[in-house]
């Protein structure tokens, strides 16, 4: 399995070859609970066919995961109910060994949970008791950690040392921290992050500092826009974590996922959303990568089970219809893009745009930009693109369109597109 490292810019990633590689993930956090090993295959075998590379699970159960009848735990159970935290299944451990192992004969990388946020004192979860007495006492952290970390080793993860997390406390990064430590004693080589929930947007000091935290991940989340930006969290958390005084890879680790009710209300999030979120967030400085999410894949649900956030979310689509929803491709699409034009050298460039429109994407260096216009308009850009070759791709139909361009001494029109649909343009200088 690949072993990831980060390039010496520190804005993307690199694979042991030294070939730049583009994180493109599915978001599967309840897999080694809920997913049967048929299913399992027939998941893997398509994620692999679209070009998705990286696959984000939670290793231990996910509070909100759907029901299921595999009866897989993490820790022995006490009479009680509650988690043994100091003695593990090893059954359960060894399944998802198998698991990770089909993963790797398909070409994935994994990215581990290692503590998701209900597991750790005073955060969000903790304090709604989502799970009564699910909190894992401070002295079974580094055990627990040194036992994962030594059961999937073999597979070289990334670990996400947080899932959904807040910093409510001294006491809970305490927990995170001791975490790092863990991974990056015995595994110094492994590449670390945090998954943020939904607020705060944001990482704490003590770990923006630390040398244990290797890339940046921020969650755009299920909703259009925050009141913490003037426009969407895809592009605004990008240019907060591009703004951090210790340079890092940044990614989108969770954007909305296609299916899930919109902010908790009506409607579901579509293809158009999710190609929306993807472009914005890797065209404003999210350029190491960005994940996708269905409603009923991460969730892992299979019809007629439960699902208990279902009056907030909806309900999932059936595992076997999730995992083929046409964003899917739409999120392979633009890793294809991304890679077979070579933007990872291109930082985010606004300033370009004459419109006042920040839902609109630039990056450029001197030679090439990319574009994403989330619909359809004409665009002014402060550069003369006379001696540029531009690609125009309709992302909804994913066919190469022309558009007429006016070009003057300082400033260039390009004519809007008559179709109502989202476009990517990349210029290229001659």
């Amino acid at each position: 399995m690949t072993k990831l490292k980060i390039a010496d810019n520190k804005e993307y990633f690199l694979d042991e070859n030294g070939d730049k590689f583009f994180y493109l993930a599915d978001t599967a956090w309840s897999a080694f609970t809920n997913a049967n090993i048929e299913d399992w295959e027939e998941y893997l075998d398509h994620r692999a066919q679209q070009g998705f590379n990286v696959l984000q699970i939670n290793i231990l159960r996910q509070w909100d995961a759907s029901g299921s009848n595999l009866e897989r735990e993490p820790f022995e159970v006490k009479s009680d109910g509650t988690y043994d935290f100091y003695n593990y299944d090893e059954k359960y451990f060894n399944n998802a060994k198998k698991m990770l192992d089909m993963a790797r004969n398909k070409g994935f990388i994994p990215a581990l949970v290692v503590l998701w946020c209900d597991y750790v004192p005073d955060t969000w979860a903790d304090k709604r008791k989502v799970i009564d007495n699910q909190v894992m006492p401070k002295d079974a952290v580094a055990p627990y950690v040194s036992f994962a970390v030594e059961q999937f080793k073999e597979f070289n993860p990334i670990y996400l040392v947080s899932g959904d997390t807040d910093f409510p406390s001294k006491k809970a990064n305490e927990y995170y921290m001791e975490a790092f430590k863990v991974i990056k004693e015995k595994t110094p080589e492994a590449i670390t992050t945090l998954h943020l929930g939904s607020k705060p947007q944001d990482v704490h000091q003590d770990f923006v500092e630390s040398d244990y935290l290797d890339f940046y991940m921020y969650q755009s989340g299920h909703g259009f826009q925050h009141i913490d930006f003037e426009g969407s969290l895809s592009y605004g958390l990008a240019e907060k974590f591009l703004n951090k005084p210790i340079k890092r890879p940044i990614l989108n680790g969770e954007p909305c996922y296609e299916g899930m009710g919109i902010d908790g209300k009506s409607g579901r999030f579509n293809e158009y959303d999710v190609r929306k979120t993807v472009w914005q967030s890797i065209l404003s400085g999210g350029k190491a990568g960005v994940t996708y999410g269905a409603h009923g894949v991460w969730s892992w649900h299979k019809k007629g089970q439960s699902f208990a956030a279902k009056d907030h979310w909806g309900e999932p689509f059936n595992i076997k219809e999730a995992f083929r929803l046409e964003g899917s491709w739409d999120a392979a699409f633009a890793k294809n893009i991304f890679e077979k034009y070579d933007l990872f050298e291109l930082s985010p460039a606004n300033e370009l745009l004459k419109n006042k429109d920040s839902e609109i994407r630039i990056s450029a260096n001197k030679t090439k930009f990319a574009m994403y216009l989330p619909y359809s308009v004409n665009v002014i850009l402060n550069k003369n693109l006379n001696n540029f070759n531009l690609t125009v791709i309709d992302l909804k139909t994913q066919k190469y369109i022309e558009l007429d361009v006016i070009c003057g001494a300082e400033k260039s029109i390009i004519e809007m597109y008559q179709a109502n649909n989202d476009i990517l343009i990349i210029g290229e200088e001659n």
